[in-house]
């Protein structure tokens, strides 16, 4: 009888050894992942550092960016561990403080959570109270309309010196105009309207009412006029010229004709000749002298230019198509500039 040929053919050796690399690889693979994951960049002189996310901002944008913080071992660990563990979603945006003595199952635990997380609000310049509403509804700070509420009920004027709670409390939005534009960061865990409030008008203090003081426009007047030109102007340069010129118009017994003033209580922000036509204090196309109070809350350059305006002998400008002002001494010259550029 012939003997049968035990060797097995070449291709289930190679399978065999592929399956082995494989295994090799595979088991190499999940311990570096597992020491990635758990090992901390610094035990011995751990750094304290403060990182931003941003809404919005994906998991390989903040892997990267904490990779560059000096605060992971690596970028792909940390997708993979938020894709394992289904936390891409969790992630908050704010600002965290993070440790180089944490690993990434410790970093994830801080930045999904709101015990731990500072919300970043950002006010731009020329916010209304109804914006900085949106803004904290936005950040799931608080509910539509909760700070709106909370500024018409605000009653710590006593605290500050440069309010007239009398006056303030006659307008639709008390407080317009004094609510500083800036980065602000909380403690997402203990925030609360009235404090955020203090805290934007304890920075117009500090920030604003210096600038104000320099110059020697009233208080209350400078900011109504800072409002005006912070809806007016675009570009910083332009912002002393404009106050000037609604100074001046106010000092002629001119109207101001600035439709921003207009805008303030519509929310569909278009005017049409209706609204032209309507008997409103904050219509300055045909009510002489300063709406009765701020239309926005403008930032500091706006500030700084109704304080000390420049003087020029323009009563007129326009924005042009391309955004730049465009100035006229007389109404003639006004309407030709109107044709050539609008």
């Amino acid at each position: 009888m012939r003997r049968r040929n035990s060797k097995k053919p070449i291709w289930l050796k190679i399978i065999a050894v592929l399956i082995i690399l494989a295994a090799i690889f595979l088991i190499y693979q999940y311990q570096r992942y597992n020491y990635l994951i758990s090992t901390p960049v610094n035990t011995e002189t751990p750094q304290e550092i403060n990182i931003s996310i941003k809404k919005g901002d994906n998991t390989k944008k903040i892997a990267e960016n904490l990779f560059a913080q000096n605060l992971i071992l690596d970028v792909d660990a940390f997708k993979l561990y938020a894709k394992f563990n289904n936390l891409d979603k969790d992630i908050k945006s704010g600002r965290f403080k993070l440790s180089q003595n944490q690993n990434i199952s410790e970093i994830f635990q801080t930045i999904t959570s709101n015990q731990t997380r500072q919300a970043i609000i950002t006010i731009p310049e020329g916010s209304t109270i109804a914006d900085i509403d949106k803004i904290l509804v936005d950040q799931s700070l608080t509910q539509p309309g909760d700070f709106i509420t909370a500024v018409q009920n605000f009653d710590s004027y006593a605290k500050y010196d440069f309010l007239d709670a009398v006056e303030q409390k006659k307008l639709i939005h008390p407080l317009e105009g004094y609510l500083f534009p800036d980065t602000y960061f909380v403690n997402a865990n203990e925030y609360d309207n009235l404090s955020f409030i203090t805290l934007l008008l304890n920075t117009f203090k500090q920030k604003a009412l210096p600038e104000v003081l320099k110059g020697n426009k009233p208080l209350d007047q400078a900011i109504i006029v800072a409002s005006m030109v912070e809806k007016e102007a675009n570009r910083d340069k332009d912002r002393p010229l404009i106050a000037g010129i609604i100074w001046k118009r106010l000092d002629s017994n001119w109207v101001l004709g600035i439709d921003a003033t207009l805008l303030y209580l519509k929310e569909d922000r278009e005017i049409d000749y209706q609204d032209i036509q309507e008997d409103t204090p904050y219509n300055t196309r045909n009510k002489q002298g300063l709406p009765p109070g701020p239309i926005a809350n403008p930032g500091l350059a706006s500030i700084k230019a109704a304080a000390q305006p420049e003087e020029s002998s323009y009563f007129f400008y326009l924005t042009s198509k391309d955004g730049d002002m465009v100035y006229a001494v007389t109404n003639e010259e006004h309407n030709r500039n109107k044709a050539k550029y609008l």
